[in-house]
């Protein structure tokens, strides 16, 4: 029922500016985190951002003072502003919602979307 897609994705030159987006649908009755995950080819998946139900955030070392997350007053909408990028940013990120769908607050999910390509060329 609840569904993820990811945009924002694309090629662009090292230096330059991307921002992606999250759209949910279908209903989450309660959401304890959100977050942006990246995958290179030939690495584990990697946490790039986070932001709780209460705003806090937390970002990757590589990433810090480059990335902003954010999200939209109702949670509907995730993004992630990545400037000053570098070619070691090129993955697949992916898009990452946890909570609960039922009034049963212990019964977390995970939310995963299909993933959008970044490209930086050098």
């Amino acid at each position: 029922q609840v569904q993820l897609v990811e945009s924002g994705g694309g090629l662009v030159q090292a230096g330059g500016s991307l921002r992606l987006s999250c759209a949910r649908s279908g209903s989450i009755f309660s959401i304890n985190a959100m977050g942006w995950y990246r995958q290179a080819p030939g690495k584990q998946r990697e946490l790039v951002a986070a932001i709780t139900s209460g705003g806090s955030t937390n970002y990757a070392d590589s990433v810090k003072g480059r990335f902003t997350i954010s999200r939209d007053n109702a949670k509907t909408t995730m993004y992630l502003h990545m400037n000053s990028l570098k070619p070691e940013d090129t993955a697949v990120y992916y898009c990452n919602v946890r909570g609960s769908t039922s009034l049963a607050l212990w019964d977390v999910n995970d939310y995963w979307g299909q993933g959008t390509q970044v490209t930086v060329s050098s």
